[in-house]
């Protein structure tokens, strides 16, 4: 069971990574290493923390009880759980607890779950419904797959990071649940960007026609987080669009294989492609706005 004096390492230091390290050093946990592919990230943060900034992510494990991997997509994942390379996280498995909070295809969250079995620790899949200010303040809402006996085991450090902590099933269930998510969240943004836009070409007044939309079917969550954002061409990035087209690219797959058609996802997928192609892909998703609004390109 974690206690405050669990030592916690951490793989992926960027916007979501660093604040959660943060929030767990407030709560009292020791954080013992970090280690991101920027080092100039991962040596700020350990200077801030007290941590070690570890070379490669085997470090961070040796040091850590619990190491958490932020990292970016199933590329970077496969790479710091490399099968064979010393380096990787599994070259000091034995007796750990992965949590790994990244959105990936669920078919790895199943592959990471053995590899670290195998060597004699445990794994365990905390998807994230929530960005960088949640991350910091400790609101989080999370979604776990795994097996009952390591979620229970995390636990407590996870009630640190999250308000909303749920067991979703086995490996790759949460990692399932979290793609249609973000899938949905995709199609909505979208979605409130043409409208937008539409009103912006017919003239009409955009904070009025958001309240509008707040008290009718136009009402969504992602109108409250983005609305005003694609009406100020404010585009800081807290969820950036090459993350949503990856995201909605997991989501598609999986129809694939289920022999489905989604052709609004897909025509999603398409605009934040599109987005990518611009060299917009690293602002935040809101940004899917410049392509409907009127004189933006």
């Amino acid at each position: 069971m974690a206690t405050p004096s669990t030592r916690i390492g951490f793989v992926g230091v960027g916007r979501m990574g660093s604040n959660m390290a943060r929030r767990l050093k407030e709560r009292g946990y020791r954080i013992t290493a970090v280690q991101d592919r920027i080092t100039e990230a991962s040596k700020a943060l350990a200077q801030e923390l007290g941590a070690e900034t570890a070379a490669s992510p085997d470090r961070v494990a040796e040091l850590s009880d619990i190491v958490i991997t932020v990292v970016s997509d199933d590329a970077a994942m496969r790479d710091i759980y490399a099968e064979q390379a010393p380096t990787s996280l599994l070259a000091h498995a034995k007796d750990r607890l992965f949590i790994n909070c990244a959105t990936l295809t669920p078919a790895l969250h199943i592959d990471i779950e053995q590899a670290v079995e195998r060597r004699g620790g445990a794994a365990l899949e905390a998807c994230m419904a929530s960005s960088i200010t949640q991350a910091r303040q400790g609101t989080l809402y999370l979604m776990c797959g795994g097996k009952q006996e390591v979620f229970n085991r995390a636990r407590p450090v996870l009630d640190s990071l999250g308000t909303t902590v749920r067991y979703i099933g086995s490996a790759g269930e949460a990692a399932t649940v979290k793609a249609l998510v973000n899938m949905v969240m995709n199609s909505n943004t979208a979605a409130l960007a043409e409208g937008l836009g539409l009103g912006k070409a017919l003239g009409i007044d955009l904070t009025l026609l958001r309240e509008v939309f707040s008290q009718t079917g136009a009402a969504s969550r992602v109108l409250e987080t983005d609305g005003e954002d694609m009406q100020l061409r404010a585009h800081d990035c807290y969820f950036s669009a090459a993350h949503a087209a990856k995201d909605s690219s997991i989501a598609l797959d999986l129809a694939k294989q289920a022999g489905l058609s989604l052709p609004l996802a897909q025509a999603t997928l398409s605009q934040y492609r599109r987005l990518i192609e611009l060299g917009k892909g690293d602002l935040d998703k809101s940004a899917i706005a410049e392509l409907t609004f009127p004189d933006r390109l």
